[in-house]
């Protein structure tokens, strides 16, 4: 059983109000997935003193991550739309005392961001990914030979109805259009070079990781 995607583009007001109306359950929400986060991360190979975008930064769960990673010397920059997600990632920032962290509230196609990132995370972020203006921002505020991870639903394999089920429900949740849930990662991967996919939860996970190299 396998659900057909809507050629329907994200509606990027809509995510913004679904984000407001999740934000104060958002952390207990995506609990479930916090193995996969922590591949994620670990997927970005990030050194010391690394810059790091993390492109719908939601809540700021994937701070600790990134920070211990690359240290006090290196800079995270959480990209957010939803004011009210990133009042809870400053809240955490401020309980953390991290100083190396920067916020910006703004849809991640016209984030503004000082310098070039060593890296850029994108965890669950599908409206994103499925939009090219939004892909073509993050990534020219990389520099050449960035890390970039991916990971989020995608549909399984058909026989796999469970997990399409849950995916479906998880979706209707979570996005606001299904475009490309087959493979989410696809636009992005397309400006990428060595360009790897695996899959996850019975194919309904993708992480998916690769350089940044322009012409």
């Amino acid at each position: 059983m396998q659900f057909p995607a809507t050629r329907r583009a994200p509606d990027r007001a809509a995510a913004l109000a679904q984000y407001r109306r999740r934000a104060p359950l958002y952390d207990r929400e995506l609990a479930i997935f916090e193995p996969i986060r922590g591949e994620a991360i670990a997927s970005l190979d990030l050194r010391r003193g690394d810059t790091v975008l993390d492109v719908g930064c939601g809540t700021g769960l994937s701070f600790e991550r990134l920070h211990d990673r690359i240290g006090k010397g290196g800079r995270i920059v959480g990209i957010e739309q939803c004011p009210e997600m990133i009042a809870k990632a400053q809240a955490r920032v401020r309980e953390n005392r991290w100083r190396n962290v920067e916020l910006v509230c703004a849809p991640a196609a016209k984030a503004q961001v000082q310098g070039l990132a060593d890296a850029a995370l994108f965890h669950f972020t599908h409206d994103v990914l499925r939009e090219r203006a939004a892909i073509g921002n993050v990534l020219a505020h990389l520099k050449r030979g960035a890390r970039v991870v991916a990971c989020g639903l995608q549909w399984a394999p058909s026989w796999v109805w469970p997990a399409n089920v849950f995916v479906l429900m998880a979706a209707l949740y979570s996005v606001t259009s299904l475009d490309g849930m087959g493979q989410p990662w696809d636009k992005l991967a397309r400006r990428l070079a060595d360009v790897e996919v695996r899959e996850m939860l019975l194919g309904a996970i993708y992480l998916a990781r690769g350089v940044y190299l322009p012409d």
